[in-house]
C-alpha cells in the first residue's frame, strides 16, 4: 500500500497528465475551429504543368481531409525567379496563421546562402511540412547529339538550354564546367522546362542538365519510350536504382579530389528535400503540428498514392522535422566551400 506522501505524488502526476491531455485536446479543437469553413492557399512556385505544379496539385487534392476542420485547398501558381518570388511571398507577405503554405524549388531554399543580400528571407526560419520526395537530377542529351557520355562532354562542346532566372538547369552545367571540366555552352533565357524541352526537340539545344528525374518521367515520358534522349549522368547523395539499372553513372565517379567532392555535396545535398512544402515563420505550434501530421498522412493516403502512380510521381517522403534540421545544417557550411560554389555558378 502506498503511504500518504506517495499518494499525493501520484495524484499530482495524474493531475499533470490530465492537464497535458486537456491542453492537447483544446489545441486540437482550436486548430479545427480555425480551419473549419476556411480556404487555404497552396502556392506553387512554378508554372502550371511543370513537375512542382503536378506535385502541388496532387498534395492539394488529398491533404484537406487530413487537416482538422477539412478546409478547402486552393492551388495558386506563382512562378518567377527560380521559385524565389513564391518563397519571398510565403515568408514575408502570407498570413502567419496556417492559411497559406506552398511548394518551392530547392534552389529557392539555397539562394540566400549562395547569393547573400539578394533576397529578404531566411530559409532556416521557414516552417517545413516535409518533402514529397528526395530528388535525383540528370543530364540528358538528344539521342542524335554528338555528346553521349560524360567523357564526351569533357572533350567536346555542346549546347545546354537553361532557364532565364537561375535554378538547377543553369547551376548544374555551370558547376560541372568549373569542377569537372565539361565544355557546356549554356544558353539561358527559357521560361521553364517546358520551353527547354521544346528547344531540345527543335534542335536549338543539344540537351539540358540539372533536370529532376521525376520531372523528366512525368513531363516527357515519350522521350524515354522512344529513346529520344540519352541520359549520361545522375546527381544524388545516393544512386537511383532505376537509373543505375539503365547504366547511368553517378557524378561522383568523375570527381577527382576531396575539395571538388565537398563542393558538389553542397549543391547536391539540397536534393534530399526535392519537393519541399513550406509555411511562413510564426505559424502557431499547434497549427504547424497539424499541418505536418496532415502532410505525413497524405504521403500514405491510398488516393494520393494512386494518383502519384498514375502521374508517375516518385513517393519518397521525409518529415518536416528532418527537413528543418537539414536546412539548418546546410546553412552552417564553412564559408570557403560556399564561396567556391558561388564562384562556380557565376561563371559566364
Amino acid at each position: 500500500m502506498p503511504n500518504s506522501h506517495q499518494v499525493r505524488i501520484l495524484s499530482a502526476v495524474a493531475g499533470l497528465c490530465m492537464v497535458g491531455l486537456g491542453g492537447q485536446a483544446l489545441a486540437q479543437a482550436s486548430v479545427e475551429n480555425f480551419y473549419k469553413g476556411k480556404s487555404v492557399d497552396l502556392i506553387v512556385g512554378g508554372d502550371a504543368g511543370g513537375g512542382y505544379d503536378i506535385y502541388g496539385r496532387a498534395v492539394g487534392k488529398h491533404i484537406a481531409k487530413h487537416i482538422p476542420g477539412s478546409p478547402t485547398i486552393v492551388v495558386k501558381n506563382m512562378p518567377g525567379a527560380g521559385s524565389n518570388k513564391a518563397a519571398e511571398f510565403i515568408y514575408s507577405v502570407a498570413p502567419k496563421d496556417g492559411s497559406v503554405f506552398g511548394i518551392v524549388f530547392p534552389g529557392a531554399i539555397m539562394t540566400p546562402l549562395l547569393d547573400p543580400g539578394r533576397l529578404k528571407f531566411d530559409p532556416p526560419k521557414f516552417n517545413y511540412l516535409g518533402t514529397a520526395n528526395k530528388e535525383i537530377r540528370v543530364c540528358a542529351m538528344r539521342s542524335d547529339a554528338a555528346v553521349k557520355t560524360m567523357e564526351d562532354a569533357i572533350k567536346s562542346e555542346s549546347i545546354i538550354a537553361a532557364t532565364a532566372d537561375g535554378g538547377s538547369t543553369q547551376d548544374y552545367p555551370a558547376v560541372m564546367n568549373e569542377v569537372l571540366g565539361t565544355k557546356f555552352k549554356i544558353i539561358r533565357g527559357y521560361k521553364g522546362t517546358k520551353e527547354i524541352t521544346l528547344a531540345v526537340e527543335r534542335g536549338e539545344a543539344d540537351g539540358l542538365c540539372g533536370w529532376a528525374w521525376t520531372s523528366l518521367k512525368t513531363q516527357k515520358p515519350d522521350w524515354l519510350e522512344t529513346k529520344g534522349v540519352n541520359i549520361f549522368v545522375q546527381f544524388g547523395m545516393e544512386n537511383d536504382p532505376e537509373l543505375t539499372k539503365m547504366g547511368v553513372p553517378p557524378v561522383w565517379q568523375f570527381v577527382k579530389n576531396e575539395s571538388d567532392k565537398q563542393l558538389l555535396e553542397l549543391m547536391v545535398g539540397q536534393q534530399v528535400f526535392g519537393r519541399p512544402f513550406v509555411a511562413p515563420p510564426g505559424v502557431p505550434e499547434a497549427t504547424m503540428k497539424a499541418l505536418r501530421d496532415a502532410f505525413a498522412a497524405t504521403m500514405k493516403d491510398p488516393g494520393y498514392l494512386a494518383d502519384a502512380e498514375k502521374a508517375k510521381l516518385e513517393v519518397d517522403f521525409d518529415s518536416g522535422e528532418n527537413v528543418q534540421k537539414l536546412v539548418a545544417r546546410i546553412y552552417e557550411t564553412p564559408k570557403p566551400v560556399v564561396d567556391r560554389l558561388i564562384k562556380a555558378m557565376k561563371q559566364p
